[in-house]
């Protein structure tokens, strides 16, 4: 039985799925992480090959027409040498087929729709929107990470909400949700000494990792459905930095799809509801995973762009 393969593989983990040529689901892979940024090279690539094995546990590889893999962190594939790492490692799995990289934006973005165009932002621990012409990325905008920027993302709110508590605390103990939420969040205690307190949440905020300072962007949503105007300022601005790049990968007046995805544009998000409103009648989604989307770009591969959408129907 001919098949196809798609594979999401993030930071966190790995999923895989085989679909026949008609859409039918025929099997499905997990395994770790396998961001190769943020994992060895090796074993990013074992993990993405594991996933792929269970998910066609029950098929011939030979079978296999297309496999693609949305991945985070592809760029590190444009070096030979890591290049090499994976390609040997995948070999061995038998598929019948070369195995076709992407970046995880591309198998996010075809995962809720069949549009060749379009837009997907990423807004979780990091921000960056991309375009995305005949299924491929084609322009980035943001995506440079903490260090250099991130604006919009968990990180960055996060960020803003200790700088707006440390503003406070320059003058008197502040007394909103927000400045609550953050100060026992990250010292365990509100007190009443404004200097030690502005002393203490310095200490704690660079006593971790920077990017650390995303655990404070659900404080911010939080205290936002309060009504607290720290709160509302730094989600007002967040909506602002994130319809900004959004504007800046399309043309005026365009009405081509725009795919959401991370925590900080989420469904129930404040920022989500309002960059949501902000954006109007344009079609939106909001997607949670790319296997679909690879999976779909694999049969597209085979069959071009009339290939059917996967289903969650398994082939009895």
């Amino acid at each position: 039985m001919s098949y196809v393969v798609g594979v999401d593989a993030g930071g966190t983990g790995s999923r895989a799925l085989a679909v026949d040529l008609d859409g039918f689901r025929l099997g499905r892979g997990a395994s770790g992480g396998a961001n190769p940024n943020s994992h060895p090279y090796d074993v990013a690539a074992a993990r993405i090959a594991e996933a792929i094995t269970l998910a066609i546990r029950d098929l011939d590889p030979a079978d296999c027409k297309a496999c693609v893999v949305g991945m985070a962190g592809s760029s590190k594939l444009t070096d030979p040498q890591v290049a090499a790492v994976f390609h040997d490692t995948w070999g061995a799995l038998g598929l019948g087929c070369e195995i076709r990289v992407i970046t995880d934006q591309e198998a996010a973005f075809a995962s809720m729709t069949s549009e060749p165009s379009g837009t997907i932002l990423v807004a979780g621990t990091g921000s960056i929107a991309s375009r995305i012409e005949n299924h491929r990325m084609s322009r980035v905008v943001g995506g440079i990470g903490w260090l250099l920027g991130d604006e919009g993302s968990a990180y960055w709110m996060g960020r803003e909400a200790v700088r707006a508590v440390l503003k406070l605390l320059e003058t008197h103990v502040p007394d909103g949700p927000l400045a609550q939420a953050v100060l026992i969040e990250a010292i365990g205690t509100v007190g009443d000494d404004h200097q030690l307190l502005w002393q203490r949440l310095i200490t704690a905020a660079n006593a971790e990792q920077p990017i650390r300072l995303a655990r404070f962007a659900p404080l911010v949503s939080a205290a936002y459905a309060s009504g607290d105007p720290v709160a509302v300022d730094i989600v007002t601005r967040t909506v602002d930095v994130l319809a900004g790049m959004v504007a800046d990968t399309r043309s005026p007046g365009e009405q081509s799809p725009i795919v959401l995805i991370g925590s900080v544009v989420g469904p129930e998000s404040p920022v989500g509801v309002l960059l949501r409103e902000r954006l109007g009648d344009l079609p939106i989604y909001f997607s949670t995973e790319g296997a679909t989307g690879a999976v779909w770009l694999a049969a597209v591969d085979v069959l071009g762009p009339s290939a059917p959408r996967p289903s969650e129907l398994v082939r009895g």
